[in-house]
């Protein structure tokens, strides 16, 4: 029977610009219905210059919490009374925790793709990765690996932005793996480091339809070696470019679909302390 909104009932809820396409509202109030959680889940498109209006509104009402997207991950920080260890260091949250009124910011895109990549049978544990880019998502899962125990990572970005080269020196002071910044542009490090490497990672929306569909940043198939896992945070195309050639190399491939389920469970967690029921909302939700 469909639960009733109640005097007692919590919110929850999403801010960005836009989220009218977001499938967040169907995965979480299907979450709280199976779980028998008196709460709700609502998206609200706010601008950046709508977020210190609105955050101080979701407080005062005692929302519970709240899930930040575009453009707002960094623009939140300022508004955290506190930070998880990784969103410290990314300078970005994605998750909000409101314990009377102390807002707790965490990130959750590092650990939804790790999570997602066990999904796919790939524990990164003492591994090597090679990683394309470091927007927001790329940020936070550069951050989650090297805190989770990813043996190393060579970052190769388009530029060495400063705020980038910090978080790469205090991964490199605060965790054991091995974090290397190289440019976009240098090639030969490119094919070098993929020599070796255990997965390939493209965070950069090199791939992503309409614009980008025949673009891939690995010029030569033959940089891929047939042991190397390939994995792009894209999933719209299901396959970008980089899968396909990847896949006719023979390489083992998964794109980023789960991210988002794993990600939004993980903020599920942390709100309420409860398991999401994952294969039900992935099969539900995910598998069209």
């Amino acid at each position: 029977m469909k639960q009733e909104i109640t005097g007692r009932t919590a919110l929850y809820c999403l801010l960005g610009s836009p989220v009218a396409h977001s499938i967040s509202p169907q995965m979480y109030n299907a979450t709280f219905e199976r779980l028998g959680i008196d709460a709700r889940y609502l998206a609200f498109d706010i601008k950046s210059d709508q977020l210190r209006t609105a955050v101080q509104g979701l407080k005062t009402i005692g929302v519970r919490g709240f899930n930040l997207t575009m453009p707002l991950k960094r623009e939140m920080v300022p508004y955290c009374d506190r930070l998880s260890p990784a969103a410290e260091i990314c300078g970005a949250v994605n998750t909000i925790v409101n314990e009377n009124g102390i807002l707790t910011g965490h990130t959750t895109d590092g650990i939804g793709y790790l999570l997602a990549a066990k999904d796919a049978g790939y524990d990164l544990r003492g591994k090597k990765i090679v990683q394309l880019g470091a927007g927001g998502a790329g940020t936070s899962f550069l951050v989650q690996a090297a805190l989770d125990g990813v043996r190393q990572i060579d970052l190769f970005n388009g530029h060495p932005r400063p705020e980038l080269l910090e978080i790469v020196r205090q991964l490199q002071a605060r965790t054991r793996c091995d974090v290397r910044f190289h440019l976009l542009a240098d090639t030969d490090a490119l094919q070098k480091a993929l020599l070796d490497a255990d997965l390939l990672l493209n965070t950069t929306p090199v791939g992503m339809g309409p614009d980008h569909l025949d673009e891939c940043l690995i010029p030569d198939p033959q940089w891929l070696p047939q042991k190397l896992v390939v994995s792009d945070m894209i999933y719209e195309p299901m396959e970008t470019k980089l899968l396909r050639i990847a896949r006719e190399r023979g390489c083992r491939t998964f794109n980023g679909m789960y991210m988002l389920l794993y990600q939004g469970a993980e903020a599920f967690r942390i709100w309420t302390g409860k398991n999401m029921p994952v294969e039900e909302i992935k099969k539900r939700y995910f598998q069209k």
